[in-house]
C-alpha cells in the first residue's frame, strides 16, 4: 500500500481518530436507497446470477470458517507461498491501538491468512509521533507465534523531501535525521531497522516503496518529462543523485546473500522500472523482483495495460499486490451521497491525502458499484475485493480494516465464497466504460 508521497513536502500531521464504524448504504436496482446491509440479507452470487434475498435468507458464513478454504498461491518467481489474502496494516498506530491490531492479527490467522504487509513509514499518515508503530506492533505479536507460519512483507521508503525522521529511526538509538532515498546504504539500513522492529532474523519480501526517480503517482498517470528532469536536477544539486537500478539491486543482492531477505519486490512502479530492475538483476545473477505493489481497484485500473503484459507469468512474472483495493474506503459506499464524511473514517481524517477519492466522478461510479453489489447479494466492500480476487494477475489481495467486524466482512469475499459470475463482471465492465478510472486526476 503506497502511503508516502515521493519527493513531496511532509504532509500536515493529524491526531489519531477512532475506528470508522459508519454504516454502509446499499441501493436497489432502481438506484434508490434500500437500507443497510445486514448479514441475514446477504446471499452470494451463485452460478453467475445476480441475486438479492429477503431477511429470512441464511446468513453468510462467519469469517472463521475460511481457515480451511483460503487458496494458497506462489508469489511470482519466488518460492514464497502465501494466502490469497494479505493483511494490510497501515492504520495500526494511528487509527488503531496495539490491542486492536493484535485482535485483527488473531482473527486473520484464525482464518488462514499467513501474509502480512507493513512498511517502515507506517502508520498513515506518517508523522514522527507515531513513527514505526505498525511494524513494532507486528513484531510484538510475532514473537509469540511460529515465525515460519507467516510471510512478512515490508517496504523501504523512497526518495522524499520530507520524513527525515524515517532515516533517523533506522538505528537504536536514533541517528541523524536526513531525507529518505533509495541508494544502496539506505536500502540496507532500512532493512536492518525493520528486522529489529519486527523481532525477526529475516524479512520474507522486501519492497521498494516508490522509486528514487520521478514517476507519476497518487492519482497522476501521465508521465511529465519536465518533472523528471527537474527531479534529477534537484537530486544532483542536493548531492544525492538519483540511484541507479544497478545500485539498488546490488544492495538487495547483499541482503539476499546474507539471508536477511528471501525475496524482493517493487512498488508504485512503471513498466520501464520493472524491465530495468529485472535486467539489473539478470546482469548481477540475482533473482528478479517477485511482486509489484501498485494501486489497483474498480476506480483505478491502469495496471491492466502495459504493466499487465510486462508482469505476466510468461514474461517477467511479477504478481500484483494491489494497494487501496477499496480506494481509501470510497468503494464501501460510506461516503454516499456525495459529500458525506462519517466521523473517524479515513477521508474525513485525512481529506488532503485522499482528495482523489472525493470527486463527483468517483461518487457517480461508486453509486453504480454499490447497486451491483446489492444485486449480487454482497456488500460493496466484498464486491471491491472480489473483483481484485478475480483478476489473473493478482495472486494475493491486500485487505485492510479498522475493526475486526470490518475485517470479518472483508474476509467474506474469499475462501469458499464463489468467484464473481460473468454477469456481475459484465455489469462492472459496463460501469467502467461509462466511468473510466475516476480516481485519476489526468
Amino acid at each position: 500500500m503506497m502511503i508516502g508521497r515521493a519527493a513531496a513536502p511532509l504532509e500536515r500531521a493529524h491526531a489519531p481518530g477512532p475506528p470508522c464504524t459508519a454504516p454502509i448504504a446499499t441501493r436497489s436496482a432502481a438506484g434508490t436507497p434500500s437500507g443497510l446491509f445486514r448479514r441475514g440479507n446477504i446471499r452470494r452470487c451463485h452460478a453467475g446470477r445476480l441475486s438479492t434475498t429477503s431477511s429470512a435468507a441464511a446468513a453468510a458464513p462467519a469469517a472463521p470458517s475460511l481457515s480451511r478454504s483460503l487458496k494458497v498461491v506462489q508469489l511470482g518467481s519466488s518460492d514464497l507461498r502465501v494466502s490469497e489474502v494479505c493483511l494490510g496494516t497501515m492504520t495500526w498506530g494511528e487509527q488503531n491501538t496495539e490491542a486492536e491490531a493484535h485482535a485483527q492479527l488473531n482473527l486473520a490467522a484464525e482464518c488462514g491468512v499467513n501474509f502480512l504487509d507493513t512498511a517502515e513509514i507506517y502508520p498513515v499518515a506518517p508523522r514522527p509521533e507515531t513513527a514505526n508503530r505498525t511494524s513494532t506492533y507486528i513484531g510484538n505479536w510475532l514473537r509469540h507465534r511460529r515465525r515460519q507460519d507467516f510471510v512478512v512483507a515490508t517496504k523501504v521508503t523512497g526518495r522524499s523531501t520530507g520524513m527525515d525522521w524515517v532515516v533517523a529511526n533506522r538505528t537504536d538509538p536514533p541517528g541523524r535525521p536526513s531525507l529518505p532515498r533509495l541508494d544502496g546504504p539506505s536500502i540496507i539500513a532500512a532493512a536492518e531497522g525493520e528486522l529489529r522492529r519486527l523481532r525477526t532474523d529475516h524479512i520474507d519480501l522486501l519492497q521498494l516503496h516508490w522509486p528514487d526517480r520521478y514517476v507519476p503517482s497518487f492519482g497522476r498517470f501521465q508521465f511529465r518529462s519536465e518533472q523528471a528532469e527537474q527531479h534529477r536536477a534537484a537530486a544532483a544539486a542536493a548531492g544525492a543523485p538519483v540511484s541507479s537500478f544497478e545500485e539498488q539491486v546490488e544492495a538487495l543482492g547483499r541482503l539476499l546473500r546474507q539471508g536477511k531477505i528471501r525475496a524482493w519486490g517493487v512498488s508504485n512502479e512503471t513498466s520501464w522500472g520493472v524491465v530495468r530492475h529485472c535486467a539489473a538483476a539478470d546482469a548481477a545473477g540475482l533473482p528478479r523482483p517477485a511482486t509489484i505493489q501498485n494501486s489497483y481497484s474498480l476506480l483505478h485500473r491502469t495496471f491492466e495495460g502495459d504493466l499487465a503484459e510486462t508482469c505476466a507469468p510468461h514474461n517477467l512474472n511479477l504478481g500484483l499486490l494491489p494497494w487501496s483495493a477499496l480506494s481509501g474506503g470510497a468503494l464501501t459506499g460510506k461516503y454516499l451521497p456525495y459529500g458525506t464524511r462519517p466521523a473517524g473514517c479515513r477521508l474525513t481524517l485525512f481529506p488532503e491525502r485522499y482528495e482523489r477519492f472525493t470527486t463527483t466522478r468517483v461518487a457517480a461510479a461508486v453509486s453504480e458499484y454499490v447497486r451491483i453489489a446489492g444485486e449480487a447479494g454482497m456488500t460493496p466492500a466484498q464486491l471491491g475485493y472480489a473483483w481484485c480476487r478475480s483478476r489473473p494477475f493478482i495472486p494475493s489481495v491486500i485487505i485492510g480494516a479498522t475493526s475486526t467486524q470490518q475485517l470479518s466482512e472483508n474476509l467474506g469475499a474469499f475462501g469458499s465464497a464463489p468467484m464473481l459470475g460473468q454477469d456481475v463482471i459484465a455489469a462492472i465492465e459496463q460501469v467502467h466504460a461509462q466511468h473510466r478510472n475516476p480516481a485519476l486526476y489526468d
